[in-house]
């Protein structure tokens, strides 16, 4: 009895080994990353790669795609021109290669030459207070794409690049770097005229602020010195209008300048000075859009918001020189151009800052300005039926 049940418990014994050498061999246990064994009874069949066999298109092979062959179009290089009194630094994008010249014709001849075999895509240079008018005039004579730029765009193009030293060979490469990225719009270089109108309305600006500061200083100079601050004063006040004689005349002299001003002096509150600042300085009036015009002068409000807070808009930049006369203009178009006063009286009505309502009232003006050489009509007032 007890050696049957010893067989019995040795065969039992035995019987549990097979079946488990049998259960090893059918699920390995390799972890949980294991894939699982294909079952006998499935209808998947044999699987390839994780997948049945009914869902193979053929046998697996290596796809290769090949790139069609492109040709690289060259790349049109761009100059920046670094201006000085005596030199010219002028450097190439993306070659890097720079060379100096003479600031004068002969160096500006040669420079001239050598653009005109290398075709860039645009000459940039800053504007320098007038060393840089030879320059341009002898590239828009040979029509090159020059373009005079604001030193302050390209200042803080620079230090967005990172680039914080500052030579003249340093410059001219932002120039050409600022050329070929943000690649500034060419504008029509103005004619000799044009060019001479501007000088007598800057050389009127400068006797005008003179007059000024002798005004100033006579209100606290002593008895010794104050004949001759009166003395000085009165030659200003004759050559400024010596001055205004002038401009007068070489704006009758050209029937083009002729017909803009009588355009623009219809309307209340334009005078002399306005009108030749405007037609010598602001070619850009009755060609484009008021909204744009109001940028290049600096009228154009702009926003200063973050996320929910909402601040004041303010204008800045521009052409200050332009504001500053638009500015006296409207505080004469206030009282004498119905249009505007009835904009400025009912801005005071309504709370606002006597400053604002001033600048809002430029605003019209200069619109007004822009509509009537724009369409070639003289200023007529139409009040609104109520």
């Amino acid at each position: 009895m007890t050696e049957g049940c010893s067989a019995t418990v040795v065969e039992r014994h035995v019987a549990r080994q097979i079946a488990e050498a049998q259960v090893l061999e059918t699920v390995p246990q390799h972890g949980r990353l294991a894939e699982p064994a294909a079952n006998p009874n499935s209808c998947q069949g044999d699987q390839l790669n994780g997948q049945p066999v009914s869902a193979r298109t053929g046998r697996a092979r290596q796809i290769v795609r090949r790139e069609p062959h492109r040709v690289s179009e060259p790349v049109q290089s761009s100059v920046g021109i670094d201006v000085s009194q005596a030199t010219l630094d002028v450097a190439i994008y993306p070659s890097g290669e720079w060379w100096q010249v003479t600031n004068d014709e002969r160096g500006i001849a040669a420079l001239v030459e050598r653009f005109k075999s290398l075709a860039p895509q645009r000459i940039v240079l800053e504007a320098t207070g007038g060393y840089e008018l030879l320059l341009l005039a002898s590239c828009g004579t040979a029509d090159l794409p020059v373009v005079a730029v604001n030193p302050r765009q390209v200042r803080d193009f620079a230090r967005s690049i990172g680039r914080l030293a500052k030579t003249d060979a340093l410059d001219a490469h932002v120039l050409a770097h600022f050329a070929a990225q943000i690649q500034p719009t060419l504008r029509p270089l103005r004619d000799a005229a044009t060019r001479e109108l501007s000088a007598l309305l800057a050389r009127r600006r400068q006797l005008v602020d003179m007059h000024a500061a002798e005004a100033n200083r006579l209100s606290r100079a002593l008895e010794r010195v104050r004949p001759d601050i009166r003395e000085h004063m009165r030659y200003l006040e004759k050559r400024i209008k010596e001055l205004d004689r002038e401009l007068h005349d070489q704006l009758r002299a050209t029937p083009l300048w002729r017909d803009k001003e009588n355009l623009l002096r219809s309307i209340p509150g334009v005078g002399p000075v306005l009108s030749a600042t405007l037609l010598a300085d602001v070619p850009e009036l009755g060609t484009t859009g008021h909204k744009q015009v109001a940028a290049l002068i600096g009228l154009a409000p702009l926003n200063r918001d973050s996320g929910r807070w909402r601040g004041k808009r303010s204008i800045w930049g521009g052409r200050g020189h332009v504001r500053a006369v638009l500015y006296m203009a409207t505080v004469t178009a206030v009282r004498l151009n119905p249009t505007i006063k009835a904009l400025y009286d009912r801005l005071i009505a309504n709370g606002k800052p006597r400053k604002v309502a001033i600048t809002a009232c430029m605003h019209k003006l200069l619109r007004i300005c822009n509509a009537v050489l724009s369409h070639h009509t003289a200023w007529r007032y139409q009040p609104l039926d109520n």
